[in-house]
């Protein structure tokens, strides 16, 4: 790579940044945006050369509060999402997906009733995000407090296999296999590589096209 696309991946990644520190920081006056836009007591106003209705909210200073206190939140879970380095960083995308879910509901619901059905619509992503985030905890501790690892164990046993060791000559695996045995609701017809992989895969893609690489 040369220096002058170092370069210039700099300037963009420190461009995003910026961008996103700048958004985190005007956080709270988006928040109050409503009180900062005049004629928002009626039915609709024009801001900005943008018609906005209430969207069946009493006036638009009421949509206006309703939807920065569900924006607001969103992208901040995004920058989060997006920056975070721990390993349980997938569980913000249920926050993200139920903060997106209001906001659909607002904008393209036409009934009186609001923050009803999303919780419904959050069901699939958790039934997903929750098991998959606890059985990578379940993992994570067995290999670096209780010191298991099965997928060592695994390979061991393979090794030992490829050498030809007989089930009679091969009793030390026998160990292993207890371990592996009472482990085996961690690992019995549940792969979280998949799932780790591709959840990954979209916060890279996210990074890659915002230019963001942390």
């Amino acid at each position: 790579m040369t220096p002058k696309i170092k370069n210039k991946k700099a300037q963009r990644k420190i461009l995003m940044e910026s961008i996103m520190v700048f958004f985190v920081a005007i956080s709270p006056f988006l928040y109050k945006l409503y009180e900062y836009i005049p004629g928002a007591t009626g039915d609709s106003v024009s801001f900005l050369g943008i018609t906005i209705t209430s969207h069946g909210f009493a006036d638009v200073s009421t949509f206006i509060w309703f939807m920065m206190g569900k924006i607001v939140p969103l992208y901040l879970l995004i920058f989060w999402f997006l920056t975070v380095k721990n390993w349980w960083y997938h569980i913000i995308l249920i926050p993200i997906a139920m903060y997106a879910f209001q906001i659909f509901e607002v904008l393209y619901n036409y009934d009186n009733d609001i923050d009803t059905e999303n919780l419904l619509w959050l069901l699939p992503i958790c039934i997903i995000i929750i098991p998959f985030v606890y059985f990578l905890r379940i993992k994570l501790y067995d290999k670096y407090v209780l010191g298991i690892d099965l997928e060592a164990i695994e390979a061991e046993l393979d090794e030992l296999k490829a050498k030809g060791y007989s089930s009679e000559k091969t009793d030390l695996s026998s160990e292993f296999k207890d371990v592996a045995n009472q482990k085996e609701i961690s690992d019995k017809n549940i792969s979280t590589g998949t799932l780790e992989n591709f959840l990954k895969n979209i916060q890279d893609r996210i990074q890659g096209w915002l230019h963001l690489k942390f």
